[in-house]
Order: C-alpha cells, then structure tokens, then sequence
C-alpha cells in the first residue's frame, strides 16, 4: 500500500494524527503529537525504522518533551486506514513488545515508547532473524533439522535459512 496521504485518527485515543515527513525515505509516518504519541505504519514502512541505525530524527523532535495521555492497551483498536479489528502481536522472538497490526492494509500501530523498545531489541535485521530461527528450532525441534537434512539433499545450493540453521544447531 502507498503512503496514506489522508488525515487520519488514533487507534488508542482518537485524536487526529500529525503527518511527520521522513525526507530521506520520501514517506510520511502518522504521530499522535496531541493525545497519546502513538505512531501509525502504513504497510511496509515499519521495517524502514526498526533498527537503531535508521533516521527517525524528525518522529523525536515532534514528540520531545510532550506528555501523553494514557491509553487503555486492552481496548479493541479499529484501523485508521480501513476500519478493520487490528490484532495484538509480539514484533520478535523475545516477546517483549507487543504491537496493533492490521490484516486488511498492513498497517502497524505503536504505543509511545514501542518504538524504542523495538529499536533496543536487535542491531540487525540479521541478529532478528538468527533469534526467530532459534526460536522456530525450539518449538519444531527435531523436525525442523530432519526438514532442513532432507531440503539440502534435493537442493544443490542451500537456502541461507538451511546454512544459518546448520551453522547454528549442529
């Protein structure tokens, strides 16, 4: 989905929301500068953010030295962008954040100081990922490496999963 060019409304507390413009990447993030601070995601433009490295300079400068008004994270969240029930989940394998996504336009809402959190979790997008695998091995086990054993026999290249899993647990 394109960059929501429309005013839109907090899922958390109503208020409009601030379109804050990122020059570098051309896209504007939606910020409740006046009710609760959260941050609305339109579809792929999370990932441009999540890591410590990536510029979010114009978000805290908004957002800097304001109080916000404290939101109820329990409450069912309807998107701002096409009304559809957004959907509670964790962002990594740590589990220590949860987010308002939603499954109509991809869209993701983060709570003041989410975004923080998430930023504080991983260095890499390569770090995220070897801690997801881990996690995955840990659920699936010895399932996971009798697949990975049997997809590298019909493969003659790899899959970066299949070396990172092998690299890892074996």
């Amino acid at each position: 989905m394109a960059d929501n060019k429309d005013v839109i409304i907090c899922p958390a507390c109503g208020c409009e929301m601030e379109k804050v413009f990122i020059p570098d990447l051309g896209i504007n993030l939606d910020v409740c500068s006046k009710g609760c601070g959260g941050i609305w995601f339109d579809n792929r433009e999370f990932k441009k953010f999540d890591e410590p490295h990536e510029d979010i300079t114009p978000v805290v400068e908004v957002l800097e030295g304001k109080e916000f008004k404290n939101v109820d994270d329990d409450k069912l969240r309807i998107c701002p962008v096409c009304g559809m029930n957004m959907v509670k989940n964790n962002v990594s394998a740590k589990h220590e954040v949860t987010i308002d996504e939603c499954y109509g336009c991809g869209g993701k809402f983060l709570d003041f100081k989410e975004l923080d959190k998430i930023r504080s979790q991983y260095n890499t997008e390569e770090e995220r990922a070897a801690d997801a695998i881990r996690e995955l091995y840990s659920l699936a086990g010895v399932e996971l490496t009798a697949f990975t054993d049997e997809y590298e026999k019909r493969m003659e290249n790899p899959s970066m999963l299949t070396r990172l899993i092998k690299l890892k647990y074996k």
